[in-house]
């Protein structure tokens, strides 16, 4: 109000309306034309920002936690969850994502038990571990993808005398959202396992296990029939495509190889190969994405910040979330997305920038690298 405004007298309408919202918010009840833009947004607005976990870090507390937390009915699995700021003390990587590192000690086993969100599992070190998977045994090695489909028993068990780290990704916040939690413990701690192992591998038909360009996703509740990508598969896969595409990155998608679909009616799973040198123009698509670095290393630059990776760490990249990725000495990177559910329901956008139209930041938090002790 300026000096030669004069105050308005209130009302009897004023105070109508102010009795009306009142009376509104006694029996929880929102005005839209109040709430309008805070709804409707011209663009996402996502609560989890872009973050970026040190896989010494992770390792390091891992290995803390096989030492001193058992694997038992009760805790059922020793995972550490990567937890996104944005999204007030939450477990979750995004809104949509689940993102952890679990861990599994010498002869252990993780009892088995089934729940109705998706999982994967990429393996990051260690070896002699094995995935039930609905009476199948399918067997870990580093680079190796395993499905857990929803409702699929499962549970992991060792015969080696060293530990075991892998990604752990879930549907788990999208099935809360829906409010279609449901889980059950297995009535023994192991499932029985069937000879010969991974059977899946060996009944999987001739189709192929990887797309490279766009996959037409429906709505459905199928899942692959296959549980086990082996990583040198995704790896002869990933090197073809370099050599006929020339491009700086090339990505695959794994599919089923039955329908040409995601992997899970959820989640998409890439791998990302970037050749020496490599950078990308930043890109905005729709859903959240987590990735981890299986090697190499780089930096990627998420609505301006950027984050310096290498081998094991992980980062996620929000919903329309600008990003641009950059390797001088290439590097593979997994991802997991909530693609599918976007693609099947027609929300999927994507946009690619200009370079110009990215601004580059530096982010280096204080404590990104410290580990309390």
């Amino acid at each position: 109000m300026t000096l030669d405004e004069t105050p308005r007298a209130r009302t009897d309408e004023d105070d109508q309306l102010a009795s009306l919202y009142t009376d509104l918010a006694a029996v929880d009840l929102y005005p839209l034309w109040t709430i309008t833009r805070d709804l409707l947004t011209p663009t996402p607005r996502p609560r989890s920002v872009p973050w970026l976990w040190r896989a010494r870090v992770l390792t390091e507390l891992a290995e803390r936690a096989l030492r001193l937390v058992p694997v038992e009915r009760g805790g059922e699995r020793r995972v550490l969850s990567l937890g996104n700021p944005g999204l007030a003390g939450q477990p979750y990587a995004a809104g949509t994502l689940w993102g952890a590192i679990q861990c599994l000690g010498p002869g252990e086993t993780a009892p088995a038990h089934r729940h109705t969100p998706g999982a994967i599992r990429f393996i990051l070190s260690g070896d002699g571990v094995a995935t039930t998977v609905d009476g199948d045994v399918c067997d870990m090695h580093p680079g190796d993808l395993i499905l857990t489909p929803s409702w699929n028993w499962h549970d992991h068990s060792s015969t080696s005398d060293g530990p075991m780290l892998w990604f752990d990704g879930l549907d788990l916040p999208m099935i809360e959202a829906l409010d279609a939690v449901f889980f059950e413990p297995y009535p023994d701690v192991r499932q029985p396992g069937a000879e010969p192992h991974n059977r899946s591998e060996a009944e999987a038909g001739p189709g192929p296990r990887f797309v490279s360009g766009a996959v037409r996703d429906v709505l459905t509740a199928e899942h692959s029939p296959l549980l086990v990508y082996r990583w040198s598969d995704t790896d002869r896969e990933l090197s073809r495509l370099a050599a006929e595409s020339g491009a700086p990155l090339v990505s695959l998608e794994y599919v089923n190889p039955e329908t040409g679909a995601s992997v899970l009616p959820t989640m998409s799973c890439g791998m990302h190969r970037f050749v020496p040198g490599a950078k990308t123009l930043p890109v905005r698509r729709t859903g959240n994405s987590v990735f981890v670095v299986h090697r190499g290393s780089g930096w990627s630059v998420i609505d301006g910040q950027r984050f310096d990776w290498s081998a094991g760490d992980m980062f996620v990249v929000p919903s329309w979330a600008a990003v641009e990725h950059t390797s001088g000495e290439g590097a593979d990177l997994f991802s997991i997305s909530d693609t599918p559910v976007l693609r099947a329901l027609g929300l999927h956008r994507e946009l690619t920038l200009d370079a110009a139209q990215q601004v580059t930041g530096v982010f280096t938090p204080a404590n990104l690298d410290t580990v309390s002790v």
